[in-house]
Order: structure tokens, then sequence, then C-alpha cells
């Protein structure tokens, strides 16, 4: 049962056809009360009619035996105040439901014989308002039917209080239900059906789309081609809303992979100089120990342990490290990270933002790192307060950064002068993390050039 309903298109097909089935029984219950309410209610008032009209000979004085009482549709009974039958239809020969089951009249006694009834509340020659109803059944001349009977009360002269009960016949009130049961019975499967197919149909079309993007996710999963994109149906609908979100996260996600391609092919690159340089120098130290190059040795261990550094953090800060949310004095923090650099001026008045203190100490630490790099002579760094923002900049005296690579800069193992040494340029990691530690704290990180004609980069962050 689960797999035979386990698609969206089954589900949706069966639900609206269980709703549409549930409405229908509701009202089709509903309309077959309503027509059996409104054609007893005719049958009713007919028998009324009729009951009043014999009531009305009654109360005229008209003796029993002439009571017109030969309609072979409707039986009639009188019955007096001591439910004897004095009166009934001549072609009677069963009846149920009435006052008595008695279809011949007694033998008639003298005048006044239901005189007994002295309570009465009616007047000599009065037709009761009050009229009773009941269900019966009657035969006449062989043919048996079902009859809703009226009681009508009369006071006669002489007589007494008499009963007459009319029926009128219920064939037309069940022929009616009847063929609206049948009617139902054939029509609702088929009006079923019909909301099934339709449905099934309407479904399957409106999927089709969803299910063309099942099939390319499909395929793309199974060719690794991040480049392909699920088709976008020429809709403005849920399913092209969908369509289109799918893309982008396509989108993302493949410049997300090819980003971490570029790192992987960009590390290794940038770890084996350092690791070959430091195998040969071991190699021949290991031949001649009295060529060994220890500092040499070191310099390329310390460029590996720092480039191993910052490829951790960077795998940190891709992982979602969180940046903390403890209280630093960017004015404090910019002296300390100063301190001891040849050319460094700092002008660092208080200013507090929340934060990590050790990642925001290595964004300033990179900075002066880069501003050193590119120096001829002087650095100078600014702490202020600007608005909801604190800015720290950091200016050299150098060549600057050319305005088409002021993006580029920010790249992961990017080096604009490609003639400098691998030892004086370092590995192109250290603006890359200054600017993701940056944007981690809601801040932003650019370079323009500086008054002095060198590179000013400029590190904004929400204060406290």
């Amino acid at each position: 049962m689960r797999r035979l309903f386990g698609s969206v298109r089954a589900r949706a097909t069966l639900g609206a056809t269980l709703v549409v089935a549930v409405a229908l029984v509701a009202a089709g219950a509903s309309v077959l009360l309503s027509l059996r309410s409104d054609l007893i209610d005719r049958a009713g008032t007919q028998a009324e009619r009729t009951a009043r009209n014999v009531a009305a000979h009654l109360a005229a004085g008209t003796a029993y035996d002439d009571l017109k009482l030969d309609d072979e549709e409707e039986p009639v009974q009188v019955v007096d105040a001591r439910g004897t039958l004095v009166a009934a239809s001549e072609n009677l020969e069963r009846i149920s439901g009435t006052g008595t089951g008695e279809v011949k009249p007694a033998p008639q006694q003298g005048a006044g014989s239901g005189d007994e009834d002295d309570d009465s509340a009616l007047e000599p020659g009065e037709i009761a308002d009050e009229v009773a109803f009941t269900d019966g059944s009657a035969t006449i001349d062989g043919e048996s039917a079902d009859y809703r009977f009226a009681a009508v009360e009369v006071d006669v002269q002489d007589k007494g209080r008499l009963t007459v009960y009319a029926g009128a016949s219920l064939d037309a009130e069940q022929g009616a239900v009847g063929t609206a049961q049948t009617v139902m019975l054939i029509g609702f499967p088929l009006l079923l059906g019909v909301v099934a197919a339709v449905t099934w149909l309407v479904t399957r079309r409106a999927l089709r789309p969803v299910e063309g993007i099942r099939a390319e996710m499909a395929a793309i999963t199974a060719s690794e081609d991040l480049a392909r994109r699920v088709p976008v149906p020429d809709t403005h609908d849920e399913v092209a809303r969908l369509a289109r979100t799918t893309n982008e996260t396509l989108a993302a996600l493949e410049t997300s992979v090819e980003r971490q391609r570029r790192f992987v092919a960009d590390a290794s690159h940038e770890l084996r100089s350092p690791i070959a340089s430091l195998r040969t120098q071991l190699e021949v130290a290991a031949a001649h120990p009295e060529l060994l190059d220890v500092d040499g040795a070191v310099e390329d261990t310390v460029r590996l342990q720092r480039l191993a550094a910052d490829l951790l953090l960077l795998a940190r800060l891709d992982a979602g490290e969180r940046r903390g949310d403890a209280r630093v004095d960017l004015g404090e923090l910019a002296a300390r990270c100063a301190r001891g650099r040849d050319g460094v001026t700092v002008e660092a008045p208080a200013v507090e933002v929340t934060g990590s203190r050790g990642q925001l100490e290595r964004v300033l630490g990179n900075l002066l790192d880069n501003a050193q790099r590119h120096a001829r002579a002087a650095v100078a760094v600014t702490v202020r307060r600007d608005g909801a923002c604190a800015v720290v900049s950091v200016a050299d005296d150098g060549s600057g950064v050319p305005a088409a690579d002021r993006e580029r800069v920010f790249e992961r193992f990017v080096r604009l002068d490609e003639a400098r040494a691998r030892d004086d340029g370092g590995a192109g990691l250290g603006l890359a993390i200054a600017r993701d530690v940056a944007v981690r704290h809601g801040g932003t990180l650019t370079v323009r050039d500086a008054p002095a004609g060198g590179a000013l980069f400029e590190l904004r962050l929400p204060v406290v």
C-alpha cells in the first residue's frame, strides 16, 4: 500500500477523490432528505385536505352512508370517541397506522352514542385546527401501498366527537427517492472516476518539470559535472522558483568546489618548494655534514610552519569558526602589533569592537607585514572612529596597488610581483586571511592610494 501511494501524483489523486467523494455523499444525502421531506409534506397536505373535506361534510350533518368515501387512491376512516369505526372507504381491505385496524364500520347505534366525551373542547359543528400525521399502509382492491395519514377531529351534533383519518399515497415519494438514489449510485462512481482521471493527468502535467529537475540532478550527480544546470520551466510558479534556486545552489557549489580545487593545487605548489629545498639541504648534510646550511634549513622550516598555520586558519574560517564576542580595544591591539617594527608609526586612540582577539591581531599583523614588505621607508597606522565604525588604516610609501588589481590582491595565493623572491613575497595568503576575518566580523577591508603615494589598506569594523 505504501508503495502504491508512494508518489505525489498518486497521493494527490487519492486525496482529491476522497474529498470529492465525501462532498458528494454529503450533498447526495442532503438532497435525498430534502426531497423525501418535501414529498412527505405534500402527501401530508393532500391527506389533510381530504380529511378536512370529509370532516366538513360530517359537520354539515351528512349521514355516514351518504359520505363519498369511494376514492380508490385515498383510504378514509371515521372513528367515534370510543374508537369505534363508524365509516370507511368501500374498497379498503387492510389498514395500519390509524386509530383502528378495522376496515368495516360497526353497526350504527342511536344518535348521541358518542356523547360520553363531554369534556371535548370543540363546539358542535366545529373542526379542530390541529392535525396529527402518522405513516402506515393500506390495501385497496388488493393493492397495498404506504400512506401518509392525517387525523382531523370534528364535533358533530348528536354524534359527538369524531376523528377522520385520510391517507395520501407515498408512491411518488418512494419513486422519486428511489430514482434519485439510482442516479446517485450510478453517477457518483462515474463522477469520481472522472475526478480521479483529471487529477491524475493534471498532476502529471504539473509534476513533469519536477521530474525533469530530478533527472538532471541525477545526471549531474553521476557525471560530477557541476557546470550543468537543471531546466527552468517557462512559468512563474513554485516549480520555476525551485529550478532557479537549484541552479543558484549548483552555481554556488561549483564556485566552492572550484575554489577548493584551486586552493589544494596552490597549497601543494607552495608547499613543494620549501619541502624540496629542505630535503635537498638534509640530503647534502647527510653526505657532507660540513656543507649543512643550518640557517637555510631553519628558514625553510619557519616558512613551512607559517604556511601550515595560514592553511589551518583558512580551513577553520571555511568551516565556519565563530568569531567570538570578546571586547577588543583596536588602539591597544594596533600599538602592540606595531611594537618592535622598524619604520612604523602608530596613532591609536582607544576604540572598542567585539570579536576574536586572536583573529583581529592576525589581521593587523598581516596588514603590517604586507605594508613593510612594500614600503620604501615608512608605514603609518591610524585608528579612529567614524560614526558606528572603527577604522584602522595601514599606509605605506611604496609603489601602491594598481586599480585593476585592488580586488585580486585579496584572492588566495595571489602575488602581484612575480619577480620577487618567494622568501620575500610570502605565499599570498595574508591579505586573503585578513579580508575573510574582516567579513566574518561584520566589517570590510579595502585598498586605495595612500596620501604618500603608496597603498592604504582600510579595515572597518562595527564598534561596541
